[in-house]
């Protein structure tokens, strides 16, 4: 018995603190569909942290419930804190009326200002369509290029990164913090895209 335990318990003990930690720290997360491009592109593999304190511009997973009234756990950007008022007006984002910088989006914003992304949304017509009558990169769901939210307390405003093809708080409204369960930490797979966040 003691080889065994000699052999065998710190092995034991790494997998037992991997698979606690596996239920309350981290959990992996596959992205399903395109609304985080070219940030974060579909099925590849992260890993989410778990924990409440959440920043502007974290990269986090929500639930929302499905059609059927299922959990459906949805990955986006945090772009509005509790009590924030957020305003676009022609793809400029003001939070608390102080104009803040959307990096992550210059790609996108550049292809949108050369092409209406027709290009890079070769792969599906419905994407490119949507393109087409949008007015600017972010637009609300009557596609206005200029829109104000006040975010509620204990409440936080998603978007997508791809904020043509996202559907996010602009349609479904903000998250309570309930809904809010961590933020990506870590971009896993696949092997040549691996990133820290």
């Amino acid at each position: 018995m003691k080889a065994f335990i000699k052999e065998w318990g710190l092995f034991t003990l790494i997998v037992i603190i991997i698979i606690i930690s596996r239920w309350l720290i981290w959990s992996p997360v596959t992205v399903d569909g395109h609304s985080m491009d070219p940030t974060l592109q579909d099925k590849e593999h992260l890993i989410m942290y778990r924990t409440k304190d959440i920043q502007r511009f974290d990269i986090v997973v929500a639930s929302e419930p499905d059609g059927s009234g299922k959990e459906k756990l949805i990955v986006k950007r945090v772009i509005g804190m509790p009590g924030d008022t957020i305003r676009f007006d022609n793809d400029i984002l003001y939070v608390n009326d102080k104009q803040m910088d959307e990096p992550y989006l210059k790609e996108y914003l550049e292809a949108f200002a050369k092409d209406k992304l027709q290009d890079i949304y070769s792969y599906n017509a419905q994407f490119q369509a949507r393109a087409q009558v949008s007015t600017a990169f972010t637009v609300d769901t009557n596609f206005q290029p200029s829109f104000t939210v006040t975010v509620p307390e204990g409440h936080y405003y998603l978007l997508g990164d791809d904020r043509i093809v996202s559907q996010d708080s602009r349609a479904v409204g903000s998250f309570a913090k309930e809904n809010i369960k961590g933020k990506i930490v870590l971009r896993m797979w696949p092997l040549n895209r691996i990133t820290r966040f």
